[in-house]
């Protein structure tokens, strides 16, 4: 596999290279941001893994640019800025993944694993189309269709809904969503699923029939007739 780290930390850039080499990975260093999307745009790589903090472009803006230029390699943002907030915004921008520092290489490895993997086995072995009612989810253009219409969707909009959209007419509570979406632990604080189910259920609404109920207490759930 052949992997972009765009860090301008020496150290951490060091210590995530020596790692992926000895798994028998290739390594390929930007030390800043404008260096790594010139990279990025113009080479060919399996997983980018990038700092959110740089010279020149910051890693959120990076990734943006990259999602903008419809290149779909996955992302996995490493930053000091741990809080749900910093988190979300990260996954808001197309990341795949978030890991914060300090981290364990064996983290690091973990995450790029399962990141990568995730492609593969929808381009190897799922359906290329979830479909549910007149709603489709195109898996390999991550594009979303209502009754032949385009429905615009962030990219956590876009994990929200496939994640409903492969448990259709089951309760998913909260926590379910902030685990699978999110990789967060429960935080009875945050409001963030309502917020995103809320934007979710108002773009699909506007296409069609309502399809997502919510379950008071319990949580929410996707069906080709939410009113039923």
């Amino acid at each position: 596999m052949r992997v972009l780290v765009i860090e301008d930390d020496t150290t951490t850039a060091d210590y995530i290279a020596k790692g992926l080499h000895e798994l028998g990975h290739v390594v390929d260093i930007a030390r800043t941001g404008r260096d790594g999307l010139f990279l990025a745009l113009n080479e060919t790589f399996d997983a980018i893994i990038a700092d959110r903090m740089l010279p020149g472009p910051d890693g959120l803006s990076i990734l943006r640019a990259l999602r903008a230029s419809g290149l779909r390699t996955p992302v996995l943002i490493v930053t000091a800025m741990g809080e749900v907030e910093a988190r979300v915004d990260g996954l808001d921008a197309g990341a795949d993944d978030y890991l914060a520092k300090p981290f364990a290489f064996s983290e690091l490895r973990a995450r790029l694993d399962a990141m990568t993997r995730r492609g593969t086995e929808t381009s190897a072995g799922e359906p290329a189309t979830l479909k549910i009612g007149d709603l489709e989810l195109n898996l390999l253009r991550r594009s979303v269709t209502r009754a032949g219409q385009k429905i615009e969707l962030l990219p956590t909009e876009l994990r929200l809904l496939e994640f409903m959209m492969r448990h259709p007419g089951q309760v998913l509570t909260r926590t379910m969503l902030l685990e699978r979406v999110w990789d967060f632990n429960f935080d009875p604080t945050t409001n963030v699923v309502d917020v995103h189910v809320s934007r979710l259920r108002r773009k699909l609404d506007a296409a069609g029939l309502p399809m997502i109920r919510t379950l008071r207490g319990a949580g929410y759930m996707l069906s080709a007739d939410a009113a039923a």
